[in-house]
């Protein structure tokens, strides 16, 4: 099983945004910009939704989702592709979390859920000879 280490850790403390793809039940592929991603644990990252529409409809129809996370500064630069299954959470421990670390930077806004990614693969995105790798493969 995919586990987050700590140079992956380390670029997504760095990053300002990652990019979340979800897919329709018909195929139909959606990616959107997110700020407020928070590592749980070595293989689970909650992702606080705010303005999710498409996102939340495909993660009900096709439980499956991809985060992509890159640090443009490392020398040589650093990115990393998660995939996994999401759980939606809009009450609890977790999704407390959400609204703090939301409100923390944006008190006007409260997230509508908190989305839980169960990181199943962990790909590499870096360039170089690894890119594409599974980094267990590494």
């Amino acid at each position: 099983m995919a586990k987050l280490s700590q140079d992956i850790k380390a670029v997504m403390e760095k990053t300002r945004g990652y990019a979340v793809a979800t897919c329709s039940k018909d195929g139909i592929p959606n990616v959107v910009p997110i700020h407020f991603v928070k590592i749980l644990s070595d293989d689970e990252i909650m992702l606080a939704d705010v303005f999710m529409k498409k996102t939340l409809a495909n993660i009900q129809q096709n439980p499956v989702m991809a985060v992509s996370v890159w640090d443009w500064d490392s020398k040589p630069r650093k990115g990393f592709q998660f995939k996994g299954t999401p759980r939606i959470e809009t009450s609890g421990k977790v999704y407390d979390m959400a609204v703090e670390i939301v409100r923390e930077q944006k008190p006007d806004l409260t997230p509508k859920s908190a989305i839980v990614l169960k990181i199943t693969d962990i790909f590499v995105t870096s360039p170089g000879p690894d890119a594409g790798k599974n980094i267990e493969e590494i």
